[in-house]
Parts: structure tokens; sequence; C-alpha cells
């Protein structure tokens, strides 16, 4: 059994107020052409089934040309006749019951199955049963519905829990408000054959289960997310799972930086060469107060020529001398604690940490530039 597994396409996203040749926000744009290339990998692969878990689109009601792009590949899918489940995220799940769920519009197509309202739906097949779980809103609700989600488990079947939520990552999500699916129902993942995921932006493996994986989304919603590449994950559900993961094509992220002890040159010998059509990120590194008030951000920005876009974050370095506190800043909670890090573990040991690191607070900007 082969399935394809992708998530959180956020149809209708646009940033950066850049139009494309067809007088369409090019970030728009480019969300559209990541989900047509896994439309069309899927025609390629042949998949037994498709899943999708959740944030089809980035809002719960989105435009006019979102919705249409949208129809118009789902009758593509539906066409090859392969059965496509599809679950609602945060994004689409509106918080009134005034507003009728997006994913009504996709009832009506025959190789489509559509699981949203915060209820819990069993979609079965003649030796598989996708158990799909929408995002919910209310964690009394969400236990109920597991409840009946284990409840529908048939050992005679593949099993297959579809989720959009956060698995294992507490600590990160619980104070945004977001649904945690609860530690204690997580004895349910080794009674599944796959656990299939969404809402975190990055692929990966939960933890220590080796059948719960994120597919990942297919395109990046913030400079948060620029240490993940996009794509979707392929599923062989045969007496051993296997998991592979398909990169497709996005528009890059560059960062660079520039030494603001030796600016002048430091920018002047910065290489532009992969910068072509990237959205580029310009970090200033050792910035003082009032060496900020004399650079200008048009100045910087003339040098990436080629680029779609160009951004300049600004992180002000400690200064020692306690006689000019108007000139003091702090270094960015990143770099500073790794620098305690550094100063405080073994080379090895830091080495180790500092991946780590870098990983957390990745996960904390993407969360906090409405990733999700």
């Amino acid at each position: 059994m082969k399935i394809v597994h992708f998530s959180d396409t956020h149809l209708g996203y646009n940033d950066l107020d850049i139009l494309n040749a067809q007088n369409i926000n090019q970030r728009e744009a480019d969300f559209y052409d990541s989900f047509s290339q896994v439309v069309e990998q899927i025609k390629l692969i042949k998949p037994d089934y498709i899943i999708h878990t959740g944030d089809l689109f980035h809002r719960f009601n989105p435009s006019n040309r979102a919705i249409i792009f949208a129809l118009e590949q789902f009758k593509m899918i539906d066409s090859l006749n392969i059965p496509f489940i599809l679950i609602a995220g945060n994004h689409s799940t509106p918080r009134s019951n005034l507003v009728s769920p997006i994913l009504k519009i996709f009832e009506n197509f025959k190789n489509v199955w559509v699981s949203y309202n915060q209820k819990y739906q069993k979609v079965e097949f003649d030796s598989v049963i996708f158990h799909t779980m929408p995002h919910m809103h209310d964690d009394s609700i969400a236990l109920s519905q597991i409840e009946v989600c284990e409840a529908n488990i048939d050992d005679s079947k593949k099993n297959i829990m579809m989720m959009h939520c956060s698995v294992a990552k507490h600590y990160l999500m619980q104070e945004f408000g977001e649904w945690v699916y609860p530690k204690d129902k997580e004895y349910l993942f080794d009674k599944m054959d796959y656990v299939a995921l969404g809402h975190w932006h990055g692929f990966g493996q939960v933890a220590k289960y080796s059948n719960v994986y994120y597919s990942g989304s297919t395109e990046r919603t913030s400079l948060g997310d620029k240490r993940n590449s996009k794509g979707f994950a392929l599923i062989w559900l045969e007496e051993k799972l296997k998991v592979e993961y398909k990169e497709i094509r996005i528009r890059p992220i560059v960062v660079k930086e520039i030494d603001c002890e030796a600016y002048e040159s430091s920018l002047e010998n910065i290489n532009t060469d992969d910068t072509l059509n990237a959205i580029v990120e310009v970090k200033l590194k050792n910035l003082t107060r009032l060496q900020s008030l004399d650079i200008q951000n048009f100045e910087i920005q003339k040098h990436f020529k080629n680029a779609m876009s160009v951004s300049v974050k600004r992180e002000f370095k400690q200064d020692v001398n306690l006689n000019n506190l108007d000139d003091t800043q702090p270094l960015s909670l990143e770099r500073y604690f790794l620098d305690h890090l550094k100063a405080n573990s073994h080379e090895t040991e830091y080495k180790r940490l500092e991946r780590k690191v870098q990983e957390l607070f990745g996960n904390y900007e993407e969360n906090v530039n409405d990733t999700y």
C-alpha cells in the first residue's frame, strides 16, 4: 500500500506586497506553484491513497482566487480515481458556529472525503481505515473524540490516524493556545500502522514513535521557517513501514551576515551569487546604536539587485563600557544562550547542544511569526 501524505499548503497566503506578471501577489503564487508540484508528483507516483492533514487554506474564509485554484486542483486529483482524505486544520476551522466550514465545498467530489466540525470521522476501505481527527478548539471535545477513535480501531485492517495538532512539543505550544494531543493518550499510536500529522511545518518523525510523522508544509510562511526544506511524505505500508521524504522546489530564503565592526568592507565583499529571485535576510552583526543611525536599509538592499526581496535584521552587540550605557543593547536571545553554553560546556558537548538550541529557536520563530 502506497500513500502520499502532505499538509499545511496554506493556499491564499500572501506577503511582501510584490506582484507578478499576472498581477497576483508573488508569494501567493508561490504557494499555488508548490501545491501544483505535489499534484504533478501524485500523477507520477500513482499512490493507492492521498492524505492531507490540515490547513489546506491559510484562512477559514479564503479569497475567490484561492478557492478557484483549489477546486481546479481537486478536479484533477479526483480524475485520478485515487481516494483523497482531507482534514481541517486550525486555519480552516472557524471559531463561530455561524460560519460554514470551507471544506464543505469538496464534499461532492467522487473520490474526496473531508473531515471537519471538530469531530472524529472514520473513513473505511476494504483493507484500511483512516481515523480522521481534524483540529479541535476545545480540549474536552478532543478527548471525547480520541476515545471514539480508539473504539473504532480494527485489528483486521491497516489503521491510519490523521490529526492536525502538536504532539510531544507541549513546552512550545500550550502558551499559544493550540491543540496539544494529550500525553496520556499517546499509547494509541502503538495501535496504529501510521500516524499522519499536520500543523508543524518541518518534516520529521516524532520522538520515540517510529510510525508518527509530520509531513511538513509545502511552502514557508515566515523567515523563521528558513531551516526547513519543503515537500511531502511517501508512505509504504507493507510488512514494515517505510517513510520517504520527497522534496519540491520552492523559492529560496538566503541569509547573509555583515560584520558591522568592519561594515564597509564586509558589505562590499558580500557574495550575492546565490540570491537570484530569492528572499534575502541580511543580519547586521556587532552593531552599535550610534552606528545604526548611519546605516540605511536601502544602502544594503541595492547590493542585492537580483533578489525578490531583502529584509534587514539588526543585532546589537553588548557594550562592555559601562560608562556609555546609552550605547548598550543585548545580543539576540539565541546568541546569548549559545554563548553561555559555550562558556560552560566542553567543546564536544557544545557542538551537540548547539544544533538542538538552533532547532528550538527555529520552532519558536515559526510560532511568533504566524507560521501555524
